[in-house]
Protein backbone atom coordinates (compact mmCIF):
# COMPACT_ATOMS: atom_id res chain seq x y z
CA UNK A 1 0.00 0.00 0.00
CA UNK A 2 1.28 3.58 -0.64
CA UNK A 3 2.87 5.31 2.29
CA UNK A 4 0.20 8.43 2.50
CA UNK A 5 -2.62 5.81 3.12
CA UNK A 6 -1.41 6.39 6.99
CA UNK A 7 -2.68 9.62 6.92
CA UNK A 8 -5.80 8.56 4.68
CA UNK A 9 -9.61 8.64 6.73
CA UNK A 10 -10.15 4.62 6.73
CA UNK A 11 -12.72 4.67 4.14
CA UNK A 12 -10.98 7.42 1.44
CA UNK A 13 -9.48 5.82 -1.47
CA UNK A 14 -6.11 4.93 -2.08
CA UNK A 15 -3.79 6.99 -4.62
CA UNK A 16 -3.84 5.58 -7.97
CA UNK A 17 -1.10 3.27 -8.29
CA UNK A 18 -1.60 3.37 -12.65
CA UNK A 19 -2.40 0.14 -14.07
CA UNK A 20 -0.03 -3.10 -15.01
CA UNK A 21 -2.59 -4.20 -17.71
CA UNK A 22 -1.97 -3.91 -21.30
CA UNK A 23 -5.08 -2.02 -22.02
CA UNK A 24 -3.70 0.90 -19.62
CA UNK A 25 -0.79 1.49 -21.70
CA UNK A 26 -2.33 1.88 -24.64
CA UNK A 27 -5.17 3.62 -23.72
CA UNK A 28 -3.48 6.26 -21.77
CA UNK A 29 -1.66 7.14 -24.52
CA UNK A 30 -3.86 6.98 -27.86
CA UNK A 31 -7.03 5.46 -26.54
CA UNK A 32 -7.83 9.02 -24.86
CA UNK A 33 -7.80 10.88 -27.92
CA UNK A 34 -10.57 8.61 -29.41
CA UNK A 35 -12.87 9.62 -26.52
CA UNK A 36 -13.32 12.86 -26.97
CA UNK A 37 -13.29 12.02 -30.83
CA UNK A 38 -16.50 9.85 -29.89
CA UNK A 39 -18.12 11.60 -26.92
CA UNK A 40 -20.69 13.77 -28.49
CA UNK A 41 -21.97 10.68 -30.90
CA UNK A 42 -21.76 8.26 -27.21
CA UNK A 43 -23.65 10.64 -24.98
CA UNK A 44 -26.29 10.87 -27.59
CA UNK A 45 -26.55 7.23 -27.33
CA UNK A 46 -26.53 7.65 -23.64
CA UNK A 47 -29.61 10.19 -24.03
CA UNK A 48 -31.94 7.46 -25.82
CA UNK A 49 -34.82 6.50 -23.16
CA UNK A 50 -34.97 2.80 -21.92
CA UNK A 51 -32.04 0.42 -20.97
CA UNK A 52 -29.19 0.47 -23.46
CA UNK A 53 -26.74 -3.38 -24.19
CA UNK A 54 -29.83 -5.70 -24.18
CA UNK A 55 -28.59 -7.35 -27.11
CA UNK A 56 -25.19 -8.10 -25.03
CA UNK A 57 -26.83 -9.20 -22.60
CA UNK A 58 -27.78 -13.35 -22.40
CA UNK A 59 -31.36 -13.39 -23.42
CA UNK A 60 -32.46 -14.92 -20.05
CA UNK A 61 -31.13 -11.99 -18.32
CA UNK A 62 -31.73 -9.21 -20.61
CA UNK A 63 -33.59 -6.30 -18.14
CA UNK A 64 -36.74 -7.11 -19.92
CA UNK A 65 -36.96 -10.95 -18.15
CA UNK A 66 -38.91 -9.37 -15.19
CA UNK A 67 -40.82 -6.48 -17.38
CA UNK A 68 -44.40 -6.64 -16.00
CA UNK A 69 -46.75 -7.43 -18.80
CA UNK A 70 -50.60 -7.20 -18.04
CA UNK A 71 -53.65 -8.65 -20.11
CA UNK A 72 -57.47 -8.91 -19.64
CA UNK A 73 -59.58 -10.88 -21.55
CA UNK A 74 -59.94 -8.58 -24.75
CA UNK A 75 -56.35 -7.86 -24.88
CA UNK A 76 -54.69 -11.77 -24.49
CA UNK A 77 -51.94 -12.58 -26.21
CA UNK A 78 -51.18 -8.46 -26.91
CA UNK A 79 -49.88 -7.55 -23.79
CA UNK A 80 -48.11 -4.16 -24.11
CA UNK A 81 -44.83 -3.78 -21.82
CA UNK A 82 -43.96 -1.65 -19.21
CA UNK A 83 -40.40 -0.67 -19.14
CA UNK A 84 -38.27 -0.12 -15.97
CA UNK A 85 -37.18 3.13 -15.39
CA UNK A 86 -33.71 3.79 -16.68
CA UNK A 87 -32.64 7.32 -16.06
CA UNK A 88 -30.15 8.87 -13.32
CA UNK A 89 -32.70 9.78 -10.43
CA UNK A 90 -32.11 7.46 -7.88
CA UNK A 91 -35.32 8.74 -6.08
CA UNK A 92 -36.94 7.69 -9.87
CA UNK A 93 -35.88 4.05 -8.98
CA UNK A 94 -38.63 2.08 -7.04
CA UNK A 95 -37.72 -1.66 -7.59
CA UNK A 96 -34.34 -3.50 -7.46
CA UNK A 97 -35.13 -3.92 -11.35
CA UNK A 98 -34.71 -0.35 -12.13
CA UNK A 99 -31.73 -0.01 -10.55
CA UNK A 100 -30.38 -3.01 -12.27
CA UNK A 101 -31.90 -1.05 -15.86
CA UNK A 102 -29.68 1.95 -14.68
CA UNK A 103 -26.84 -0.25 -14.50
CA UNK A 104 -27.01 -1.64 -18.09
CA UNK A 105 -27.28 2.39 -19.36
CA UNK A 106 -24.35 2.68 -17.44
CA UNK A 107 -21.69 -0.04 -18.46
CA UNK A 108 -20.22 -1.36 -21.13
CA UNK A 109 -21.30 -5.27 -22.71
CA UNK A 110 -18.36 -6.81 -21.67
CA UNK A 111 -18.79 -5.80 -17.86
CA UNK A 112 -22.25 -6.32 -18.16
CA UNK A 113 -21.78 -9.85 -19.32
CA UNK A 114 -19.24 -10.38 -16.35
CA UNK A 115 -22.27 -9.08 -13.87
CA UNK A 116 -24.67 -11.28 -15.55
CA UNK A 117 -23.54 -13.96 -17.22
CA UNK A 118 -24.22 -17.47 -15.88
CA UNK A 119 -22.64 -21.11 -16.71
CA UNK A 120 -23.17 -22.67 -19.62
CA UNK A 121 -26.85 -22.74 -20.80
CA UNK A 122 -27.60 -20.57 -18.15
CA UNK A 123 -30.12 -23.15 -16.65
CA UNK A 124 -29.23 -22.71 -13.30
CA UNK A 125 -29.00 -19.22 -13.37
CA UNK A 126 -33.21 -19.00 -14.80
CA UNK A 127 -33.63 -22.04 -11.70
CA UNK A 128 -32.83 -19.34 -8.96
CA UNK A 129 -35.48 -17.54 -10.36
CA UNK A 130 -37.84 -20.10 -11.04
CA UNK A 131 -37.52 -21.21 -7.63
CA UNK A 132 -38.75 -18.52 -6.28
CA UNK A 133 -41.62 -17.85 -8.64
CA UNK A 134 -42.92 -21.24 -7.25
CA UNK A 135 -44.36 -20.25 -4.17
CA UNK A 136 -47.35 -18.23 -3.22
CA UNK A 137 -48.11 -16.78 -0.03
CA UNK A 138 -51.13 -17.57 2.13
CA UNK A 139 -51.39 -14.51 4.63
CA UNK A 140 -53.43 -14.33 7.69
CA UNK A 141 -56.32 -11.76 8.66
CA UNK A 142 -57.53 -9.87 11.55
CA UNK A 143 -53.84 -9.05 13.02
CA UNK A 144 -52.72 -6.05 14.38
CA UNK A 145 -49.80 -5.23 12.47
CA UNK A 146 -49.49 -1.48 13.69
CA UNK A 147 -45.85 -2.50 14.84
CA UNK A 148 -43.59 -4.23 13.01
CA UNK A 149 -39.93 -5.27 13.07
CA UNK A 150 -38.37 -6.75 10.07
CA UNK A 151 -35.02 -6.98 12.04
CA UNK A 152 -33.23 -10.59 13.06
CA UNK A 153 -30.59 -11.97 14.66
CA UNK A 154 -27.79 -13.69 13.20
CA UNK A 155 -24.35 -15.28 15.89
CA UNK A 156 -26.19 -13.48 18.97
CA UNK A 157 -26.35 -10.22 17.04
CA UNK A 158 -29.01 -7.62 15.54
CA UNK A 159 -29.05 -7.52 12.05
CA UNK A 160 -31.55 -4.40 10.66
CA UNK A 161 -32.75 -6.54 7.72
CA UNK A 162 -32.17 -9.66 7.26
CA UNK A 163 -30.07 -9.28 4.24
CA UNK A 164 -25.97 -9.83 4.33
CA UNK A 165 -23.89 -8.56 1.11
CA UNK A 166 -22.67 -11.28 -0.43
CA UNK A 167 -19.23 -12.03 -1.79
CA UNK A 168 -18.35 -10.65 -4.82
CA UNK A 169 -15.29 -10.61 -6.93
CA UNK A 170 -13.88 -7.53 -9.60
CA UNK A 171 -16.15 -4.66 -8.06
CA UNK A 172 -14.28 -2.02 -9.05
CA UNK A 173 -15.47 -2.99 -12.81
CA UNK A 174 -18.81 -1.26 -11.53
CA UNK A 175 -17.67 1.46 -9.66
CA UNK A 176 -14.38 2.79 -8.51
CA UNK A 177 -13.78 1.22 -4.97
CA UNK A 178 -17.02 -0.44 -5.12
CA UNK A 179 -16.43 -2.85 -1.85
CA UNK A 180 -15.34 0.17 0.35
CA UNK A 181 -18.78 1.88 -1.49
CA UNK A 182 -20.62 -1.29 -0.37
CA UNK A 183 -19.05 -1.63 2.84
CA UNK A 184 -20.18 1.90 4.02
CA UNK A 185 -23.75 0.94 3.00
CA UNK A 186 -24.05 -1.88 5.01
CA UNK A 187 -22.22 -0.34 7.92
CA UNK A 188 -25.03 2.74 7.53
CA UNK A 189 -27.72 -0.68 7.32
CA UNK A 190 -26.44 -2.30 10.18
CA UNK A 191 -25.72 -5.49 8.40
CA UNK A 192 -22.67 -7.14 7.60
CA UNK A 193 -20.64 -7.08 4.14
CA UNK A 194 -18.83 -10.02 2.80
CA UNK A 195 -15.49 -9.15 1.09
CA UNK A 196 -14.21 -11.56 -1.49
CA UNK A 197 -10.93 -12.62 -2.20
CA UNK A 198 -10.49 -11.54 -5.46
CA UNK A 199 -11.71 -7.69 -3.97
CA UNK A 200 -9.85 -4.72 -5.40
CA UNK A 201 -10.15 -2.81 -2.44
CA UNK A 202 -7.42 -4.06 0.60
CA UNK A 203 -8.87 -5.84 3.48
CA UNK A 204 -7.11 -3.57 5.82
CA UNK A 205 -8.89 -0.41 4.15
CA UNK A 206 -12.44 -1.91 4.17
CA UNK A 207 -12.17 -3.55 7.48
CA UNK A 208 -11.98 0.16 8.89
CA UNK A 209 -14.91 1.11 8.14
CA UNK A 210 -16.58 2.86 11.00
CA UNK A 211 -19.71 0.51 12.42
CA UNK A 212 -18.79 -2.22 9.75
CA UNK A 213 -19.64 -6.22 10.72
CA UNK A 214 -16.93 -7.22 8.26
CA UNK A 215 -16.94 -10.97 6.85
CA UNK A 216 -13.90 -12.29 4.84
CA UNK A 217 -14.53 -14.82 1.61
CA UNK A 218 -11.62 -17.13 1.24
CA UNK A 219 -11.02 -18.99 -1.59
CA UNK A 220 -8.73 -22.22 -0.96
CA UNK A 221 -5.86 -21.70 -2.58
CA UNK A 222 -3.16 -24.81 -3.33
CA UNK A 223 -0.02 -23.06 -2.05
CA UNK A 224 -0.73 -23.27 1.28
CA UNK A 225 1.63 -20.12 2.26
CA UNK A 226 -1.41 -17.88 0.38
CA UNK A 227 -3.98 -19.49 2.63
CA UNK A 228 -2.83 -18.81 5.75
CA UNK A 229 -1.39 -15.17 5.44
CA UNK A 230 -5.04 -14.70 4.16
CA UNK A 231 -6.59 -16.14 7.13
CA UNK A 232 -4.51 -14.57 9.80
CA UNK A 233 -4.85 -10.99 8.06
CA UNK A 234 -8.68 -11.78 8.05
CA UNK A 235 -8.36 -12.59 11.71
CA UNK A 236 -5.82 -9.40 12.58
CA UNK A 237 -8.77 -6.98 11.06
CA UNK A 238 -11.28 -8.08 13.38
CA UNK A 239 -13.51 -10.18 11.12
CA UNK A 240 -16.34 -11.65 12.91
CA UNK A 241 -16.96 -14.77 9.94
CA UNK A 242 -14.92 -16.58 7.79
CA UNK A 243 -16.75 -17.26 5.18
CA UNK A 244 -15.15 -20.44 3.06
CA UNK A 245 -16.31 -20.94 -0.85
CA UNK A 246 -16.11 -24.72 -1.61
CA UNK A 247 -17.63 -24.91 -5.08
CA UNK A 248 -15.16 -22.40 -7.20
CA UNK A 249 -12.07 -25.12 -7.14
CA UNK A 250 -12.69 -25.40 -10.81
CA UNK A 251 -13.87 -22.00 -12.86
CA UNK A 252 -17.21 -22.72 -14.04
CA UNK A 253 -17.58 -22.17 -18.32
CA UNK A 254 -19.33 -18.61 -18.55
CA UNK A 255 -19.72 -18.85 -22.21
CA UNK A 256 -21.13 -15.42 -22.55
CA UNK A 257 -18.57 -13.89 -20.77
CA UNK A 258 -15.58 -15.40 -23.10
CA UNK A 259 -17.49 -13.75 -26.14
CA UNK A 260 -15.96 -10.19 -24.98
CA UNK A 261 -12.91 -11.57 -25.03
CA UNK A 262 -9.75 -12.15 -27.50
CA UNK A 263 -7.90 -14.70 -25.02
CA UNK A 264 -7.63 -15.40 -21.13
CA UNK A 265 -5.69 -12.50 -20.95
CA UNK A 266 -7.28 -9.61 -22.99
CA UNK A 267 -10.62 -8.40 -24.23
CA UNK A 268 -11.50 -8.48 -28.07
CA UNK A 269 -11.42 -5.16 -30.23
CA UNK A 270 -15.24 -4.70 -30.05
CA UNK A 271 -15.15 -4.60 -26.16
CA UNK A 272 -12.40 -2.29 -26.11
CA UNK A 273 -14.20 -0.22 -28.44
CA UNK A 274 -17.52 -0.39 -26.68
CA UNK A 275 -15.49 0.80 -23.41
CA UNK A 276 -14.89 4.05 -25.31
CA UNK A 277 -18.66 3.94 -26.68
CA UNK A 278 -19.58 4.50 -22.23
CA UNK A 279 -16.90 8.18 -21.53
CA UNK A 280 -18.55 8.07 -18.10
CA UNK A 281 -17.80 4.74 -17.30
CA UNK A 282 -14.58 4.99 -18.60
CA UNK A 283 -13.36 8.22 -17.16
CA UNK A 284 -14.85 7.30 -14.02
CA UNK A 285 -12.53 4.49 -13.45
CA UNK A 286 -10.03 3.49 -16.09
CA UNK A 287 -9.08 6.53 -16.82
CA UNK A 288 -8.78 8.33 -13.55
CA UNK A 289 -7.69 5.12 -11.41
CA UNK A 290 -6.08 2.77 -13.92
CA UNK A 291 -6.50 -1.11 -14.50
CA UNK A 292 -7.92 -2.51 -11.27
CA UNK A 293 -5.67 -5.13 -8.73
CA UNK A 294 -6.56 -7.95 -6.53
CA UNK A 295 -5.19 -5.91 -3.78
CA UNK A 296 -4.88 -8.77 -1.34
CA UNK A 297 -3.29 -11.73 -3.60
CA UNK A 298 -1.22 -9.14 -5.89
CA UNK A 299 1.91 -10.00 -3.99
CA UNK A 300 1.88 -13.88 -4.60
CA UNK A 301 1.26 -13.42 -8.40
CA UNK A 302 4.44 -13.42 -10.19
CA UNK A 303 5.46 -10.34 -11.51
CA UNK A 304 5.41 -10.53 -14.93
CA UNK A 305 2.10 -11.98 -14.75
CA UNK A 306 0.52 -8.74 -12.68
CA UNK A 307 -1.55 -7.11 -15.49
CA UNK A 308 -5.63 -7.23 -14.84
CA UNK A 309 -6.54 -10.46 -17.11
CA UNK A 310 -3.00 -12.35 -16.93
CA UNK A 311 -3.59 -12.33 -12.68
CA UNK A 312 -7.07 -13.15 -13.06
CA UNK A 313 -5.86 -15.95 -15.02
CA UNK A 314 -3.54 -17.07 -13.23
CA UNK A 315 -5.34 -16.62 -9.67
CA UNK A 316 -7.33 -19.11 -10.88
CA UNK A 317 -4.69 -21.66 -11.62
CA UNK A 318 -3.72 -21.41 -8.15
CA UNK A 319 -6.96 -22.80 -6.33
CA UNK A 320 -6.92 -26.04 -4.31
CA UNK A 321 -8.01 -28.79 -6.78
CA UNK A 322 -7.68 -31.21 -3.32
CA UNK A 323 -9.96 -29.27 -1.09
CA UNK A 324 -11.93 -31.84 0.96
CA UNK A 325 -13.15 -31.65 4.01
CA UNK A 326 -9.61 -32.11 6.25
CA UNK A 327 -8.96 -28.98 4.86
CA UNK A 328 -11.98 -27.49 6.47
CA UNK A 329 -11.29 -29.02 9.57
CA UNK A 330 -7.73 -27.51 9.59
CA UNK A 331 -9.36 -24.17 8.90
CA UNK A 332 -11.98 -24.97 11.33
CA UNK A 333 -8.94 -25.01 14.30
CA UNK A 334 -7.41 -22.15 13.29
CA UNK A 335 -10.10 -19.85 12.99
CA UNK A 336 -11.14 -18.52 16.14
CA UNK A 337 -14.26 -17.09 15.39
CA UNK A 338 -17.65 -17.45 13.19
CA UNK A 339 -16.83 -20.21 10.31
CA UNK A 340 -19.18 -19.66 7.50
CA UNK A 341 -19.10 -22.72 4.80
CA UNK A 342 -20.84 -21.67 1.17
CA UNK A 343 -21.59 -23.52 -2.07
CA UNK A 344 -23.13 -26.47 0.00
CA UNK A 345 -25.84 -28.14 -2.55
CA UNK A 346 -26.60 -31.51 -0.82
CA UNK A 347 -28.04 -31.94 2.40
CA UNK A 348 -25.78 -34.57 3.30
CA UNK A 349 -23.18 -32.16 3.52
CA UNK A 350 -24.62 -29.27 5.26
CA UNK A 351 -25.47 -32.09 7.64
CA UNK A 352 -21.63 -32.46 8.08
CA UNK A 353 -20.70 -29.20 7.77
CA UNK A 354 -22.81 -28.95 11.56
CA UNK A 355 -20.76 -32.02 12.35
CA UNK A 356 -17.29 -30.34 12.05
CA UNK A 357 -18.47 -27.22 13.99
CA UNK A 358 -19.33 -24.86 11.15
CA UNK A 359 -21.28 -22.20 12.83
CA UNK A 360 -23.52 -21.62 9.62
CA UNK A 361 -23.57 -23.04 5.92
CA UNK A 362 -24.62 -20.95 2.73
CA UNK A 363 -26.63 -23.02 0.34
CA UNK A 364 -25.32 -21.70 -2.61
CA UNK A 365 -24.77 -22.65 -6.76
CA UNK A 366 -22.38 -19.38 -7.20
CA UNK A 367 -25.12 -17.20 -8.79
CA UNK A 368 -25.48 -19.65 -11.62
CA UNK A 369 -21.71 -19.25 -12.21
CA UNK A 370 -20.50 -22.93 -12.08
CA UNK A 371 -22.67 -26.00 -12.83
CA UNK A 372 -24.97 -25.70 -14.92
CA UNK A 373 -28.41 -27.17 -14.77
CA UNK A 374 -27.89 -27.54 -10.58
CA UNK A 375 -30.81 -26.98 -8.32
CA UNK A 376 -31.64 -23.56 -6.85
CA UNK A 377 -30.65 -23.29 -3.27
CA UNK A 378 -34.37 -22.55 -2.54
CA UNK A 379 -35.33 -25.54 -3.89
CA UNK A 380 -33.27 -27.40 -0.50
CA UNK A 381 -33.87 -24.89 1.91
CA UNK A 382 -36.79 -27.03 3.80
CA UNK A 383 -34.86 -30.22 3.79
CA UNK A 384 -31.86 -28.63 5.06
CA UNK A 385 -33.63 -27.25 7.91
CA UNK A 386 -34.93 -30.39 8.82
CA UNK A 387 -31.45 -32.01 8.89
CA UNK A 388 -29.89 -29.22 11.22
CA UNK A 389 -32.08 -28.32 12.98
CA UNK A 390 -31.35 -25.71 14.99
CA UNK A 391 -27.48 -26.73 15.38
CA UNK A 392 -26.14 -24.11 13.14
CA UNK A 393 -27.10 -21.01 10.83
CA UNK A 394 -28.06 -20.99 7.01
CA UNK A 395 -28.06 -18.95 4.59
CA UNK A 396 -29.13 -18.81 1.17
CA UNK A 397 -28.50 -17.26 -1.89
CA UNK A 398 -29.67 -17.27 -5.26
CA UNK A 399 -32.06 -14.46 -7.58
CA UNK A 400 -32.84 -12.34 -4.25
CA UNK A 401 -34.47 -9.33 -5.81
CA UNK A 402 -37.52 -8.42 -3.71
CA UNK A 403 -38.48 -8.34 -0.33
CA UNK A 404 -41.61 -11.42 -1.11
CA UNK A 405 -38.02 -13.18 -2.42
CA UNK A 406 -36.36 -12.81 1.42
CA UNK A 407 -39.50 -13.43 2.62
CA UNK A 408 -40.00 -16.59 1.19
CA UNK A 409 -36.54 -17.79 2.28
CA UNK A 410 -36.87 -16.77 5.74
CA UNK A 411 -40.34 -18.94 5.79
CA UNK A 412 -38.93 -22.05 4.26
CA UNK A 413 -35.83 -22.09 6.65
CA UNK A 414 -33.69 -19.93 6.28
CA UNK A 415 -32.09 -17.26 9.51
CA UNK A 416 -31.17 -14.56 6.22
CA UNK A 417 -30.30 -14.25 2.98
CA UNK A 418 -27.12 -12.94 1.06
CA UNK A 419 -27.84 -10.41 -1.85
CA UNK A 420 -25.59 -9.83 -4.61
CA UNK A 421 -26.27 -9.01 -7.98
CA UNK A 422 -29.32 -6.86 -5.88
CA UNK A 423 -26.28 -4.50 -4.47
CA UNK A 424 -24.09 -4.85 -7.31
CA UNK A 425 -26.91 -3.06 -9.82
CA UNK A 426 -27.40 -0.22 -7.15
CA UNK A 427 -23.38 0.63 -6.73
CA UNK A 428 -22.75 0.27 -10.56
CA UNK A 429 -25.88 2.50 -10.95
CA UNK A 430 -24.80 5.22 -8.55
CA UNK A 431 -22.18 3.85 -6.38
CA UNK A 432 -22.59 4.18 -2.57
CA UNK A 433 -25.87 5.96 -2.95
CA UNK A 434 -27.34 3.38 -5.28
CA UNK A 435 -25.97 0.61 -2.87
CA UNK A 436 -28.00 2.15 -0.07
CA UNK A 437 -30.83 2.63 -2.30
CA UNK A 438 -30.81 -1.32 -2.92
CA UNK A 439 -31.19 -2.13 0.59
CA UNK A 440 -33.96 1.12 1.15
CA UNK A 441 -36.17 -0.74 -1.43
CA UNK A 442 -35.37 -4.36 0.54
CA UNK A 443 -36.22 -2.95 3.24
CA UNK A 444 -39.80 -0.91 2.43
CA UNK A 445 -40.49 -4.37 0.45
CA UNK A 446 -40.12 -6.51 3.83
CA UNK A 447 -41.55 -4.04 6.33
CA UNK A 448 -44.96 -3.44 3.52
CA UNK A 449 -44.79 -7.12 2.69
CA UNK A 450 -45.06 -8.20 6.41
CA UNK A 451 -47.97 -6.08 6.69
CA UNK A 452 -49.90 -7.58 3.71
CA UNK A 453 -49.15 -10.97 5.23
CA UNK A 454 -49.99 -9.60 8.88
CA UNK A 455 -47.10 -11.20 10.56
CA UNK A 456 -45.24 -8.58 12.80
CA UNK A 457 -41.50 -10.35 12.73
CA UNK A 458 -39.78 -13.06 11.15
CA UNK A 459 -40.22 -15.75 14.14
CA UNK A 460 -43.86 -15.36 12.98
CA UNK A 461 -42.92 -16.93 9.39
CA UNK A 462 -43.07 -20.33 8.64
CA UNK A 463 -44.07 -22.59 5.72
CA UNK A 464 -47.41 -22.55 6.58
CA UNK A 465 -47.76 -19.25 4.90
CA UNK A 466 -46.45 -20.96 1.75
CA UNK A 467 -47.82 -23.05 -0.68
CA UNK A 468 -46.34 -24.22 -4.55
CA UNK A 469 -48.02 -23.06 -7.51
CA UNK A 470 -50.59 -25.46 -8.98
CA UNK A 471 -49.30 -25.70 -12.62
CA UNK A 472 -52.86 -26.82 -13.89
CA UNK A 473 -53.82 -23.44 -12.50
CA UNK A 474 -51.21 -21.57 -13.57
CA UNK A 475 -51.88 -22.57 -17.18
CA UNK A 476 -55.56 -21.86 -16.68
CA UNK A 477 -55.27 -18.38 -15.88
CA UNK A 478 -52.77 -17.51 -17.88
CA UNK A 479 -50.20 -16.88 -15.45
CA UNK A 480 -46.81 -17.71 -16.61
CA UNK A 481 -44.67 -18.17 -14.15
CA UNK A 482 -41.85 -21.04 -14.66
CA UNK A 483 -42.56 -24.60 -14.20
Amino acid sequence: MPASETAASPTSPPPSTGGNGQWQSAWRNGAVLAVFGIAAGALALAARPGPRRASRVPPAFAPADRTLAWSSPATLGASPQRQFYAGTNLDHAVTVEDLRAMAHRRLPGFVLEYLEAGGEDEATLARNIAALAEWRFLHRSLVDVSRRDVSTVLFGRKLAIPVIIAPTGLNELFWPHADLRLAEAAAEFGIPFTQSTMSNDAMSRVARVPGLRYWWQLYVFGPPNVRETLINRARDSGCEALVVTVDAQIYGNREWHKRTTAGPTSLSWSSQFDALLHPRWFARGILTHGMPRFENVVEFVPKHRRGFFDSAHWIRSQMDRALSWDTIARIRERWPRKLVIKGLLDVEDIARAAEIGADAVAISNHGGRQLDWAVAPLDLLPAARQAVGDRIAILVDGGFRRGTDVIKALALGADAVLVGRATLYGVAAAGKDGAKRALDILREEIMRDFGLLEVRSAAELGPRLLVRANPWLRHATGITAPA
